[in-house]
């Protein structure tokens, strides 16, 4: 059996430790190639040690001195910043797991793509911010895209890529975050510690709070957009509190195909690590007879505007989606540093998108270029926040 050569961007992270997981369960599967992190030099030694993986890099150039001894004798290169992780990125892997949160994971995701290596795409600011430039990097170096998110990788379990005028429409799912059953009055005295504690999945603070929002379902739905090819018209959310079907693909006959599965990010990061097979998984069996009962409802767009927000960009297109991320994530540091409030989050990134309105990007300068404005306007905000409230 060949074994498959393994990238792992973003190796310290829930994605990356559930990847790393999986791949020390079977280890004469898979050769790594290479492990990036962010600044945790501890976590990323130890990982490559024991994967005794071929190069290490730390995007932050300040842990290199750190990382070099802490693997000093062992064989594995070591590098530093972010042109360091983009090198990584193209070091020839067959299969690389994209899950650097951020623009910070833009480039790294065409890098690969253009190097032809199976991307398994955790990370959502990339088609989000740069759906067409990434799809065109797939086309022009051969590579692949595999997507991670459990809704989008269940679509892709049910959807029919080779007749897709068969599909009528698209429903992702999800579980409504803390905040599902709250009023606005609650919502808007939210603090940071109850936004992040999500019912159902163990994730970092932004996803989180991306999830209580449920920003994270409108980035979703643009995701979704490109990743399968179906108008905006065909995409629909519902909520779904148990989080057993993670998505769900309607035909035109009227059948509709589920994916069902406990709640696991190993499950779709296993199914995308080894696609076309299947592989083992150390995830609890799904037990329905103990759930007993699944719930739906369709989302409140008063306590929720993110996804009419989420929307409103997809439908618009252009720049629209990567101004929408960028001030989302301004907005969201803001609200866990405790500067704003919990609704000044998607104020926020509303505000932003009603005084801005670049050309569409063409070039992958042009998404950083708006990327960066749309921040600059973000923290704007917030500050005009502060004071008003001060």
């Amino acid at each position: 059996m060949t074994r498959r050569r393994i990238t792992i961007l973003g190796a310290t992270g829930s994605v990356g430790r559930s990847t790393l997981d999986l791949i020390e369960r079977e280890p004469e599967r898979f050769e790594l190639v290479a492990l990036t992190a962010n600044s945790d030099v501890a976590a990323l030694a130890d990982a490559a040690l024991r994967t005794r993986a071929k190069r290490a890099v730390i995007a932050d150039p300040a842990g290199h001195a750190a990382l070099a001894e802490r693997l000093a004798g062992s064989g594995i290169e070591t590098a530093a910043g972010a042109e360091a992780v983009v090198e990584a990125a193209s070091a020839g892997a067959d299969w690389t797991m994209a899950a650097i949160v951020g623009s910070a994971g833009l480039q790294p995701v065409l890098a690969a793509l253009e190097a032809g290596s199976t991307v398994a795409l955790a990370n959502k600011e990339a088609l989000v911010c740069a759906g067409d430039l990434v799809k065109e990097a797939a086309r022009r170096g051969g590579g692949s895209l595999l997507p991670v998110d459990s809704e989008h990788n269940a679509v892709f379990q049910c959807f029919d890529h080779d007749a897709p005028e068969r599909v009528r429409r698209i429903i992702l799912t999800c579980s409504g975050g803390p905040f599902r059953d709250k009023s606005i009055e609650e919502i808007r005295t939210a603090t940071p510690a109850e936004a992040v504690r999500h019912p159902v999945w163990s994730m970092g603070a932004k996803i989180s709070i991306d999830s209580a929002t449920l920003m994270n379902k409108g980035l979703e739905l643009i995701e979704a957009h490109h990743l399968f090819p179906i108008r905006h018209d065909q995409l629909d959310v519902i909520i779904h509190p148990q989080s057993v079907i993670h998505s769900m693909v309607e035909y035109v006959d009227g059948s509709v195909l589920a994916q069902l599965g406990t709640p696991d990010m190993r499950t779709p990061i296993a199914h995308t690590l080894a696609w076309p097979d299947r592989m083992a998984t150390p995830c609890e069996p799904l037990d329905l007879a103990r759930i007993a009962r699944l719930d739906f409802e369709a989302p409140d767009p008063e306590r929720f505007p993110a996804l009419t927000l989420a929307r409103a960009a997809l439908v618009a297109g252009g720049a629209r989606p990567a101004s929408l991320n960028a001030a989302n994530e301004i907005a969201v540091a803001a609200f866990l540093a405790g500067r704003i409030g919990f609704l000044d989050i998607i104020a926020v990134v509303a505000e932003v998108l009603d005084h801005y309105s670049p050309p569409a990007p063409a070039s992958l300068d042009d998404v950083l270029a708006v990327d960066m404005e749309a921040r600059r306007l973000a923290e704007g905000r917030v500050k005009a926040r502060e004071k008003a409230a001060a």
